[in-house]
Formats: C-alpha cells, structure tokens, sequence
C-alpha cells in the first residue's frame, strides 16, 4: 500500500545521540593534547576549586524537547520522503502508525539515535498527527477541557480553560511549520490564505471554528484562534446545573419560545450566544421545519426537519461570494415556519427583521451587544450601515413590532457565563422604543479567590405577553416573577 521505506544507502555515519537517561555514547571522544600545568602561585594555591554548574531539571527538560524537536522535524522529513501520499487516505488507523512506527525504528538506527520508550512512543504520536492531524494542536483538539486555543506565533500558545487563559507547553518548530498547518487546514475546505489574502475564516473537520492572519499583516508571527466545536450540546438542565441561568428563567424561556416569540440572543464574544440559542431551540417543536443560516455552522439543533445554510466568501477571482443576505433571501422562499440566523452583523438584518414581521414568527438569532439596550442600538445601526433611507422613528417601529425579547449572554471577569438579562420589548413611547427587564442577575461582591458572588431574581415585573403565554396553554405561574429574598 505504501511505499516502502528502505533506501540503498550507507548507513549514515552520524554521532549516536543518546536521550535515555543513563545512556553513554557509542564513540569515544578523540583524545585532547594536554594543556600546560601553570605554575603555582600563592595566588592559584590559595584558590578554591569552583563546582560545577548544576542544570535544572526545567533547563534539562528544555533540552530535552529541543532535542526531541529536531529529531521529529528530520523523521517528518524522511516519512514525506517514503510514505505513498496518495494511499494515506484510504489507510486505517493501525495500519499507518504501524507503517510511521516501522520507518522511524529504521531511520532512528540508521542515524544511531537512542530513545527510551517513552520518547518513541511520543514521538510516533507526533508524526502520526503531523500526517494525519494538525500537528501540535492536535492534542489540545482531543483535550476536552479546552474551550478555545489562541496562537501568537510559532512559540506562545494560550489555551482556555474553564473560562480562564492559561499559557500551554506546547510550541511549533518555527513559522514554516505553523504556515504548513495553516495550509493544511484552509486547503481542506477550498480556501487559501497568503501575502495577498492574508486573513481566513475557516471550519476545522468536527465543526471548530478556525480563524487565522499570516505576516506580514501579523507582525510578530502567524495569529491563529480555534473556537472549539462541543460534540455533546448543553441542554437546558446542563445550563441550569452549571448556573447560567435558573429553572424559573427556564420555564419563561421555555413559552416564550413555544409560543413563538422573537427573540435575540445579545452578548459580546465567547460569552455564549450561540450556546444559548442551542438550548433555547430544544423548546421548538418537532413538527416545525426550521432553516439556519450561519457564517459557520455551529448550531446543533436536534428537530427532525431542519435545513442548514452556510455562507461562502469570494473566491480568488473575487467571485462566488454567497453572503447571509443571499441565503436569507432564498430561505423566506423555501417555506419555513421559523429562521435561525447563527449572528447578524451586517445588512442581512433588514430581511431578517422583514421575516419576523411577515409570518417567520419564533425566529431567533444573536448579535453583539453589552445589554439589551445597546442591543436595539446595535440593530438601528445595522440599517443605517446597510445604506436603507429610513426616518429613525419608522426604524424603530420597525424593530419594535419585529423583536419580542432580547436575552443577554455575558462572561463574567471570574470566566463564569451567565444569563445577565431578559427583557421584553413592549412597544413605542413616543420615538423611543420601551422595553421592561423581568431576570437579572444580581452581583453582590467578590470572593477572596476573585470568584464573582451574586444571585439571579425577578424584577418583580410580570410579562407583557401572559396573555399570550395563556392562549397558546402555556399557563406560567405567577411566582416565577417574584423578585429573590436573601436570607
């Protein structure tokens, strides 16, 4: 299957370098003429002989993987000499780390290299994911503890975990070996990145969101972010056992869903928008046939009649750009009895509003915005940027009659998410656009480890839409708005 490994060559005459702790060099060193003894002195007699300097144990691990580093590189090079491309990908598993174990034995010999067993295994798993997977990212892909992985150039990594950065051991060899994974991410889905594009949005295999900038725009070396792709969604029950939110919200949530109100899902970035509209999706009907719109498909949404869109930018000639615009335009054709769009940024937001005032009713989506009010804000400046001549107070009937409810996602300064808001949208007063909060979440102080104290409550404000909630069987019992007492 493979191209077989073995060359007709001498073996090489190179040094044996030994990594096994304890292992002594094949060779002998040629011997040194010996220096001249000085005379002594009272001086040099009365000298104290100086130690020598001890290595810490974190230079020699240092060392160590800066060893282990070259030797990966050179067996790269040699597996890209010997190994038959064009059948990696119909290889099992087993069988191409049996072939990569094979030729890293061979050529490890031939160059009288030594390793102990835990290095070998090592860095055939490295190989391997250099073949197959995204080099040393790949084990930070498989670690589910990780949320996001941030690179600032070949030599600083920072991964997220829960909620906080934190710098990650593992490097890259150089830029050249960043680029060559950037290369191989983008190529897979048809896009390119270089000098003249120097910036791509892209989607890892299991869904990630990858985004990257090559020099010379990133100055100090190639910035790449992943967004990792949860494979298990988050139910309402997982978000209300982690604390986003409490089971009262959830019962609001939950009619106001059901009964199809519009609503948007406001936050800044990584506060979890789109986490939140999965789980406010579970309340959809089974029946209902939903379409979703996204940049990136993240949303997993678990209904039985679900059709899913992806916009695409243009190609190299500057051609073939499907913007969201595009796509949510053809989906108000296709029937659907609610429109998901993953985020509105841009000018799609005038049909989007149209949808939702034109029998799209239960449609969501998520913008970025730090509290529901500069939420509207945000939407009123989307229409002016879209180029629409509109008079204000027409725009904001126009939002007002579109939008029921804005939920408001935000990271806390601890790392923790919660549902900071609910708010209702009930109308105009005048040019302005009324709204009344019914959740927040109350911050009361911070703890001695800067973990944030705090409570969620009712404003004490019962909804505008009880009526509603009543005439589509949804009867929400009054206590859910009863403001929190601590004790």
């Amino acid at each position: 299957m493979f191209s077989r490994y073995k060359k007709p060559s001498a073996k090489s005459a190179e040094p044996v370098v030994a990594l096994a702790e304890g292992q002594a060099a094949a060779k002998a060193p040629a011997p040194q003429q010996p220096k001249a003894t000085p005379k002594p002195t009272p001086a040099n007699m009365r000298k104290p002989r100086s130690k020598p300097a001890e290595v810490s144990p974190q230079d020699r691990e240092k060392k160590r993987k800066e060893r282990l580093g070259d030797i990966k590189l050179e067996m790269h090079r040699v597996l890209l000499d010997n190994l038959n491309l064009a059948a990696i990908d119909q290889a099992s598993e087993k069988e191409l780390r049996e072939e990569i174990s094979a030729i890293v034995a061979e050529t490890l010999q031939d160059k009288g290299i030594v390793l102990n067993r835990e290095d070998r295994q090592a860095l055939n798993q490295e190989l391997y994911d250099e073949v197959k997977g995204l080099g040393p990212l790949e084990a930070l892909l498989q670690d589910d503890t990780v949320s996001d992985i941030l690179v600032n150039g070949p030599h600083q990594i920072f991964v997220e975990r829960a909620g906080k950065l934190q710098m990650s051991d593992i490097v890259f060899k150089d830029e050249r070996h960043l680029m060559r994974i950037i290369d191989k991410i983008v190529s897979a889905v048809g896009r390119r990145v270089d000098e003249s594009n120097p910036y791509v949005d892209a989607r890892l295999a299991d869904g990630s969101r990858f985004n990257a900038m090559v020099p010379p725009i990133a100055v100090d070396g190639s910035l790449v972010s992943i967004r990792k792709f949860k494979k298990d969604k988050l139910s309402i029950d997982d978000l209300i056992q982690f604390g986003a939110f409490t089971e009262e919200m959830a019962v609001y949530l939950q009619a106001a869903v059901a009964t199809r109100l519009n609503v948007i899902v406001s936050g800044g970035t990584g506060s979890g928008k789109t986490t939140t509209l999965n789980a406010l999706s579970s309340f959809i009907d089974d029946s209902e046939r939903i379409l979703t719109i996204e940049d990136t498909a993240e949303l997993q949404l678990q209904q039985s009649h679900v059709g899913r869109m992806e916009s695409r930018p243009p190609n190299v000639e500057g051609k073939g750009a499907v913007t969201p615009r595009d796509c949510l335009k053809n989906a108000l054709r296709m029937r659907p009895d609610r429109i998901i769009v993953g985020e509105t940024r841009g000018e799609e937001v005038i049909d989007m509003l149209q949808a939702m005032n034109t029998g799209h009713d239960g449609s969501m989506t998520t913008i970025h915005a730090n509290n529901p009010r500069d939420g509207i804000s945000r939407l009123e400046n989307m229409i002016a940027m879209a180029g629409v001549e509109m008079p204000l107070k027409a725009m904001r009937s126009q939002i007002s009659s579109a939008v029921n409810l804005i939920v408001q996602a935000s990271r806390l300064q601890d790392g923790s998410r919660r549902m900071t808001s609910i708010s209702e949208i009930t109308g105009m007063e005048g040019d302005v656009i009324s709204m009344q909060e019914i959740f927040r979440y109350q911050r009361v102080g911070l703890t001695p480890d800067n973990k944030i104290i705090g409570h969620f409550t009712a404003t004490g404000v019962r909804s505008h839409f009880s009526e509603r909630f009543k005439m589509w069987g949804y009867d929400v019992p009054p206590s859910i708005y009863e403001p929190f007492r601590p004790e």
